[in-house]
């Protein structure tokens, strides 16, 4: 089975519009498939963009012929019964080319609606209590809940008939294994190899089933050291790991609490290279543990070199 190598269109560090032009573009090269972020507010004031994904997904999933994912967080800012509209309404205009990665979120996002911020532990069943209301309202069904979420006679006048599969975002070994009980799938981003392993086993172990999905981040230049900007000047607030990057409210929160990250730690978080062989050995080695679907998140902001250069010398050889 041939991998899917995808496009990640990430809306913190990109305007709408000029995202929709580089999933067209990345199409016309080469690349498979898209995934997207879905955010309320970037991680840093570099970043400095955050276009509504479900907008941007009509558009896209119309401009073009990829099938795309979005990692989304039902349960505080977006109620469970709309994501179910709106990933309903997707899989209904595009059968079989959309998916939604249900998340547990992160208060960067959430804090805007004023209701406290829960522990982990209340996130996670609170997930798992609307994953199986979305499931439900695209079976047809009528859904009322009382829970850590309320739905009350809720139901989908336009149920997909082709259902979007419903993917587990997952950065530890301990949530692919939970998610195991409810996903079609896990996703989840480039970390060492031996965690990748266990938790892919402890995913599959504990009953899951469907792709195995990587989106990797990674930072490419005509340069060295080029490349190395581009990943600290963009990417230096994302290298706070767990549960850090949950728990902080605001884009200044990260700027502050990342202001000393070094090479290391940025070498640990983004592939930094300006040799493109490289990248296409370490996205090899990716598949050789056995993801399916690897998606592609430049780090920069100009994506026409990175998506060029990677559909003449690094697909090919991937594949």
């Amino acid at each position: 089975m041939t991998t899917t190598i995808g496009f990640h269109a990430s809306h913190e560090q990109l305007p709408p519009g000029q995202l929709l032009a580089d999933v067209q573009l990345a199409e016309q090269a080469g690349f498979d498939a898209a995934m997207c972020s879905d955010h309320f507010e970037p991680w840093s004031a570099t970043q400095g963009h955050s276009g509504f994904a479900w907008s941007w997904l009509g558009a896209a999933l119309a401009t073009t012929n990829l099938r795309f994912g979005v990692v989304t967080a039902p349960g505080q800012r977006y109620h469970p019964a709309i994501i179910a509209q709106a990933s309903g309404t997707l899989a209904s205009m595009f059968p079989g080319r959309f998916w939604a990665a249900l998340g547990s979120g992160e208060n960067l996002n959430e804090h805007i609606t004023g209701d406290p911020w829960p522990e982990k532990a209340e996130r996670q069943q609170r997930i798992e209590e609307c994953a199986d209301i979305i499931r439900r309202m695209h079976d047809g069904e009528e859904v009322t809940h009382d829970g850590l979420v309320t739905v009350h006679q809720a139901r989908l006048w336009d149920a997909p008939e082709v259902r979007p599969p419903l993917i587990a975002p997952a950065v530890s070994v301990e949530t692919a294994a939970r998610s195991a009980r409810w996903a079609d799938g896990l996703v989840t981003v480039n970390q060492p190899h031996e965690k990748l392993t266990e938790m892919i086993q402890a995913y599959r172990e504990n009953g899951g089933e469907g792709k195995l999905i990587l989106q990797v981040h990674l930072s490419w230049a005509a340069s060295e050291e080029e490349a190395l900007d581009i990943a600290q000047t963009q990417w230096g607030s994302n290298c706070l790991a767990p549960p850090t990057t949950w728990d902080l409210a605001r884009p200044s929160d990260f700027e502050e609490a990342s202001c000393d990250t070094d090479e290391e730690k940025l070498r640990a978080t983004v592939q930094i290279s300006s040799d493109l062989s490289q990248h296409a050995q370490q996205l090899r080695e990716y598949i050789d543990l056995g993801f399916d679907e690897l998606y592609l998140h430049f780090v920069g902001t100009e994506q026409k070199p990175f998506i060029e250069a990677f559909a003449e010398h690094v697909l090919p050889e991937v594949r």
